[in-house]
C-alpha cells in the first residue's frame, strides 16, 4: 500500500493480533489508511512522521513491554504531534483520567461500538490538522 502525505494515516498499536486485524479492517472499510503495529516498540522503530493531512494513533493502554501510557509519555517528551485515542479492556477511571490529562483525545473501553471508534478517530484526525 502506497502511503502519501495527501491522506491521514491511522496507526493501530495493539499486541493482540486478532484485535489489531479487526480494527484495521474496520478503519480501512470506512475509508481510512491504517497501519498496524504489534507493540509500542514496533511503532517507535518505524518512526513515522505525521502526514500533512493528519492522522492519529489508536493505542492499547496495556501491552507487554512498553505500555500505551509509557509510549504516550515518550511521544510527549519528543513533542510528537500524533493525537492518541486509547482503548483498553481494563477501563479504570484513574487510568483514563491520567491519559486524557496527558493529552489523549479519546478513551474507549473494549468492547466498544464500531461507530464509537470511528467517531473518536474522526475527532483525533481533526485535532491533528491543527498540529
Amino acid at each position: 500500500m502506497l502511503l502519501t502525505s495527501a491522506e491521514p494515516i491511522i496507526h493501530v498499536i495493539d499486541d493482540e493480533a486478532p484485535v489489531r486485524r479487526s480494527l484495521l479492517f474496520l478503519l480501512e472499510s470506512a475509508g481510512w489508511v491504517a497501519v498496524g503495529h504489534e507493540s509500542a516498540e514496533s511503532f517507535l522503530g518505524a518512526v513515522p512522521a505525521l502526514p500533512a493531512a493528519g492522522g492519529c494513533l489508536v493505542l492499547d493502554i496495556r501491552m507487554p513491554g512498553m505500555s500505551g501510557l509509557e509510549l504516550q509519555h515518550r511521544l510527549a517528551a519528543q513533542v510528537s504531534p500524533w493525537p492518541i485515542v486509547f482503548m483498553t479492556g481494563h477501563g479504570e477511571a484513574e487510568m483514563a483520567a491520567h491519559a486524557l490529562a496527558a493529552g489523549a483525545v479519546g478513551f474507549l473501553r473494549k468492547p466498544f461500538r464500531d461507530q464509537a471508534l470511528l467517531d473518536a478517530v474522526e475527532s483525533a484526525v481533526a485535532a491533528s490538522e491543527s498540529r
